[in-house]
């Protein structure tokens, strides 16, 4: 078969653009995968430093304090926030329901801490053999028989029976023998406090074994001063996530003075609506306005 020179020479010229065209795409495609492989290195490199801080974060702190502390929230945070969060009525529930938790924490925790701190006094102010310094053995004096008797009655006091008199007698229901309510707060909306009194029966027991764990002064300060500071910041962190899906609170004034407002805007659109603009055509005389 004859072949022409034109035709062969255009299938020539044919076959180096697509061996052209296919040397491009190569060149795109080996580029592409140097480039995806380089943002691969790159994501590899990053995830690396990720997990390096994590593992940093993960270390423990120098004060045995905030490592309890840490421990201790993460046990009683959500529970506080699943109670919190149920208080959607009035913002004044959550307000009452915050105050109670951080008064019942303090109160909970200042009878601990005052308890150590007598402890320690006493160990420091006793030491082995002060009560025989302070009494002598020549103080020591054997009575027996009558003398015996006559003795436990003055100690006694002028009851035959036994009894004590005013001054050595401990009431220890001078309250009336009535438990009062030590938890509520005067003022406070009584829902908060049913809840905050719920809850922290949840993790009362949670705060004072956390604290019970801590001898050092030190650690004990830190644990509660930061305690203390962390409560309120998740409060205000529970406040402003709820802040953000509660309706916005409205009055019946406002929503009449909307509707109105509405009306009359409505009113004033119907009114432009009158006479249509007439450009002029055929019938008018007017000339058609060619685009």
């Amino acid at each position: 078969m004859r072949i022409n020179r034109k035709e062969f020479i255009e299938e020539l010229v044919l076959r180096e653009h697509i061996s052209r065209a296919i040397r491009v795409v190569q060149a795109k495609r080996r580029k592409k995968n140097r480039l995806s492989l380089s943002e691969e290195r790159k994501l590899r490199a990053l995830v690396r430093e990720l997990l390096i801080e994590v593992d940093a974060d993960k270390a423990p702190h120098k004060s045995t304090g905030i490592n309890v502390l840490e421990d201790l929230l993460k046990k009683i945070v959500p529970v506080i926030e699943q109670d919190y969060k149920q208080l959607t009525t009035d913002p004044n529930q959550r307000e009452s329901f915050r105050a109670h938790i951080v008064n019942a924490v303090q109160n909970t925790i200042a009878p601990v801490a005052a308890s150590d701190d007598s402890g320690t006094e006493e160990e420091e102010e006793a030491e082995p053999g002060d009560d025989y310094e302070v009494m002598g053995l020549d103080e020591i004096e054997v009575v027996t028989g009558d003398d015996a008797e006559d003795m436990e009655a003055d100690e006694l006091g002028d009851d035959p029976e036994g009894g004590s008199d005013d001054e050595a007698f401990i009431d220890i229901d001078a309250g009336g023998g009535e438990e009062g309510d030590t938890f509520g707060l005067t003022g406070e909306d009584q829902t908060g406090r049913n809840f905050a009194q719920a809850t922290f029966d949840k993790i009362e027991k949670q705060v004072t074994d956390a604290y019970s764990l801590l001898a050092a002064d030190e650690d004990k300060e830190l644990f509660y001063d930061y305690l203390i500071t962390n409560l309120k910041l998740y409060f205000d962190k529970f406040e402003d996530e709820l802040s953000s899906i509660l309706p916005e609170p409205t009055t019946p004034e406002y929503e009449d003075e909307k509707d109105s407002q509405e009306d009359n805007a409505e009113g004033g659109d119907d009114d432009l609506g009158g006479d249509e603009l007439d450009l002029g055509g055929e019938e008018e005389g007017g000339e058609e306005l060619e685009l």
